[in-house]
Formats: C-alpha cells, sequence, structure tokens
C-alpha cells in the first residue's frame, strides 16, 4: 500500500536519512522506533509531502507521489497526524473534524457518514462535539486529530508519537482505536517512542538510528531482539 525506496533527506551537511525504505502492506500497522533525533519525524514529513527528498522513491497504492505536493498527496489517500496533535484550537470539535474532509468535499456534499465513523470510533468527540479544541484534554485532542485525519478517508495513516504526553490508561485507549482501525483494513505506520506499547499493536517494525535501518522485522522478532531489547526496553 506504501513504500519508500532509498530516501534521502539532507538538511545543508547533515544527511538526515541515508537510504530508508520502508513498507506498510494493507490493514497493517507497522511501527517506526528509535531515539531522539534517529529520523523518524522527517520520515513522516518527506512521506506525507512536507519535507522534499533528494533522492528515493515513494509509491502509494501502486501510484509514485515524491513528486506530488503535499494536498495531492491527501487526496490520494495519505494522512498525516503530527507530533503534538496540531488541533486547531479556536474551532470546536466538529468544525475541527469538518476541516478534515476538506480534501475531498464539495459545497453542499454531506460528511455525516464520515463524522458517524468517527463518532462511533471516539464516542467523547460526539460528547464533546460543540466544544473548542483548547478545552480537550490531551488525550481527547490526539482523539480529535486521528479522527481530522480520518475525515479525510486515507488508505495510510501516518502517526507520529500518539501516546506523546498521555497517561497511560489514555495511551493504552488511543491504541486500542489505532488497533480498530488496521482491523478494518487501514493501514498505519506509527512512530513512537514507547517501543513496549507499539510493539503490541504492530504485526512489524523498523529501528532507524542515525537516519537509517538498523532492523526491521515481525514485532516479536524486534521485542526479542538483544539490542532492541536492552537500547529501548529497557531490559
Amino acid at each position: 500500500m506504501l513504500r519508500c525506496d532509498s530516501l534521502m533527506v539532507s538538511y545543508g551537511p547533515v544527511a538526515a536519512l541515508r537510504s530508508v525504505g520502508v513498507s506498510v502492506e494493507r490493514g497493517e500497522t507497522v511501527a517506526l522506533l528509535g531515539a531522539n533525533g534517529a529520523g523518524k519525524t522527517t520520515l513522516l514529513r518527506t512521506l506525507s509531502g512536507l519535507t522534499r527528498q533528494s533522492a528515493g522513491s515513494i509509491i502509494l497504492d501502486a501510484r509514485a507521489i515524491e513528486r506530488e505536493r503535499t494536498y495531492a498527496r491527501v487526496k490520494l489517500g495519505l494522512a498525516h497526524v503530527p507530533e503534538r496533535r496540531r488541533i486547531f484550537p479556536g474551532l470546536t470539535v466538529l468544525e475541527n473534524l469538518k476541516v478534515g474532509a476538506s480534501s475531498w468535499r464539495k459545497p453542499g456534499q454531506s460528511c455525516a457518514q464520515d463524522l458517524e465513523r468517527v463518532f462511533t470510533l471516539f464516542p467523547r468527540l460526539s460528547e464533546r462535539a460543540g466544544q473548542y479544541g483548547w478545552s480537550l484534554s490531551g488525550g481527547e485532542q490526539q482523539m480529535l486529530a486521528i479522527g481530522r485525519a480520518l475525515m479525510s478517508r486515507p488508505k495510510v495513516l501516518l502517526l507520529d508519537e500518539p501516546s506523546l504526553g498521555l497517561s497511560p490508561r489514555m495511551a493504552d485507549e488511543v491504541y486500542e482505536r489505532i488497533d480498530v482501525l488496521s482491523n478494518a483494513g487501514l493501514s498505519v505506520l506509527v512512530v513512537e517512542q514507547n517501543t513496549a506499547l507499539a510493539l503490541e499493536v504492530a504485526t512489524r517494525a523498523y529501528v532507524l538510528e542515525h537516519g537509517a535501518i538498523v532492523l526491521e522485522g515481525s514485532a516479536a522478532d524486534i521485542r526479542d531482539n538483544p539490542r532492541t531489547r536492552q537500547a529501548y526496553l529497557g531490559q
């Protein structure tokens, strides 16, 4: 569903991504693990078109998209939930969600079914539909950010640190919803520093260090790898 090969990104003389290749199949959740500064956020930004690569290819649903602008990638089925949510604090929950439908909705076209899907997945958002974004808890804001991305009807969802700043209970709840989405056929690539939590949901994982992939395999293999256990699981 989504694949990139030999991606290269540099910030001046510094190589942020070095010949990176990852893939996510339909209905699969893949975790991208690594320390701060490893290049994880840069990879998501490159996949969504917010950062331009100097080399490499990006394929979405059998179509090359590396030359497409960000808004075009959204229309083609790629949605990106950035780190720290980035919702619109001065808009209500409902207004934030409707913004997410702007990639496909024409004037007068209803998004009622899409709203119902999001509200079914995240009942708290339905209860708070008229509240402003700034008034939500951190977990509710994360739900809203994911819900807004779902309103664009994505084929692939990119999630950057969805558990950041959340209580363990709320982080578990968010990941339960991610698992529901994956089981329903959505492809998910998730960047996460909470390695144990991500590996509970993911089917496969990659470990990124200094801009390069150093480990890849099934979630179980990555979890049991001595290098991962020592560096990321504290074992």
